[in-house]
């Protein structure tokens, strides 16, 4: 995210392709696309600790965007922009 001089929020684009493009890379979901883990995965990670690191701040991200009900908007990103636009 970017704070111009105005104070105005803007989404970093790469960074919002990236994260509707990201796999889960172990686990029980494990090849998953993160919007299509369960919300409660995430609730348990919000309370027990993100991990370190990318992927931590990746599954922080989609917490706050599976529960603001804005999954809509990472699958269209996925649409609209494939992986290989970055």
């Amino acid at each position: 995210m970017v704070i111009n001089k105005k104070m105005k929020i803007e989404p970093d684009k790469k960074k919002l392709i990236e994260l509707a493009h990201y796999r889960m890379p172990y686990g029980k979901y494990k090849g998953r696309y993160l919007v299509d883990i369960p919300e409660p995965y995430y609730t348990w990670f919000h309370q027990k600790g993100f991990p370190e690191g990318k992927l931590g701040n990746l599954l922080s991200a989609m917490h706050e965007i599976k529960v603001n009900g804005l999954e809509s908007l990472i699958h269209k990103i996925q649409k609209d922009f494939p992986k290989d636009y970055l």
